[in-house]
């Protein structure tokens, strides 16, 4: 019967879930310290916008580069602040004491989480909201398009309350503080840089052997008649060579989320097929390695007539990167898809470690 009424006590999960926010965004913003490093990074971000006015000539090629540099920038920000200011909220609360307090009331676990959650993506989402007047200078500046904007902005703004659910996750799952902020970067670290380097490193251990045969004009007997006559060709000599295959592993660039935000904004390219933004080329670089290298390649410089005058000299039309971008296959919502549930399974793990009545502690946890 208490049990009963107890429940029936609690407030909505809405109103406690904002009750749980609204301490949590108070407490983070009650000191000076918040607004010098959001001002800080409002510096930051300003100078890097001039510097890439200047680099690029801004305002003669169109803010494209300028827009898709500041996103980046940004995301790398966000991925080195974040972690410092999620990665404690609930084993902090803990060590404080302020845990079990909040446990007795009526508010939920999930509640608590979630809450803790949402606070921490605002946070985050504050330095986005910090770089808006740089973005739209790169916007106002022209030739990036509005897919583009909403798209780029809205996958940042996921990534961001990624990186905020992993470090509210850690820091329920681990008790000490320190070292819940320590894993996080890891996290980040590994998702950033790990795959990059185990793309890299993979694609260089596995080698796959390419044969080319390859047959010229004999050049110490050339015809007499070197306008009409017909030169004869050597002996085809083969040749072998080991080449990395990079297009095994494209797939762990899916889970980087900076390929992420590249592959999901929309392909910008000018008239020689070439990418007009860091997006593209980042997006054609990942889709380019989709492609397996050709295993067996032969050149003739007789097929194409008897004598050099008919050779054209050419192995075949390369791919502009606007068609090797659109030959291949997208990857970023199978990387964001991956970011999602690995976020939202720190996130539950945080809840099954924080409900009580908790059946087993670890050790040297605290209570109250």
């Amino acid at each position: 019967m208490s049990a009963t009424v107890a429940a029936s006590a609690r407030p909505p999960f809405w109103s406690g879930l904002r009750l749980i926010v609204t301490l949590e965004l108070r407490q983070r913003v009650r000191g000076v310290a918040w607004y010098v490093l959001l001002g800080v990074f409002f510096v930051i971000v300003g100078l890097v916008t001039v510097l890439l006015w200047f680099a690029t000539n801004a305002l003669e090629s169109g803010g494209g580069g300028m827009f898709s540099t500041i996103i980046f920038f940004v995301l790398l920000l966000g991925s080195l602040v974040s972690p410092a200011l999620s990665g404690n909220a609930i084993n902090g609360d803990r060590d404080s004491g302020v845990l079990a307090t909040t446990q007795v009331t009526l508010i939920t676990t999930w509640q608590l989480v979630l809450g803790k959650f949402v606070a921490a993506w605002l946070t985050a989402l504050a330095f986005l909201v910090a770089a808006l007047p740089f973005l739209l200078v790169a916007v106002v500046l022209g030739e990036v398009s509005f897919g583009t904007v909403a798209i780029s902005t809205l996958v940042l703004a996921l990534e961001l309350g990624v990186i905020a659910a992993i470090g509210v996750g850690l820091s329920g799952i681990q008790t000490r503080p320190l070292f819940s902020i320590v894993t996080t970067y890891l996290v980040i670290a590994a998702l950033s840089v790990g795959t990059l380097i185990l793309f890299g490193l993979a694609g260089l251990a596995t080698q796959s052997t390419v044969t080319t045969t390859s047959s010229d004009f004999d050049w110490n007997n050339p015809p007499a008649d070197e306008a009409n006559g017909r030169w004869t060709c050597t002996d085809p000599v083969v040749h072998e060579s080991s080449v990395p295959r990079f297009d095994y592993y494209w797939g762990v660039l899916a889970a980087n989320p900076y390929v992420v935000v590249a592959d999901a904004a929309p392909g910008s390219f000018d008239e020689l097929g070439n990418p007009t933004d860091l997006f593209g080329w980042i997006a054609t670089g990942v889709r380019s390695a989709q492609h397996s290298p050709e295993l067996d390649t032969v050149y003739d410089a007789c097929a194409d007539g008897g004598s050099p005058q008919d050779f054209n000299g050419s192995g075949g039309d390369y791919p502009t990167a606007e068609e090797m971008y659109n030959d291949a296959v997208p990857s970023w919502f199978v990387g964001l898809s991956i970011h999602l549930l690995l976020g939202a399974g720190a996130l539950f793990w945080a809840f099954t470690r924080t409900d009580t009545p908790a059946k087993r502690l670890p050790t040297g946890s605290r209570v109250a």
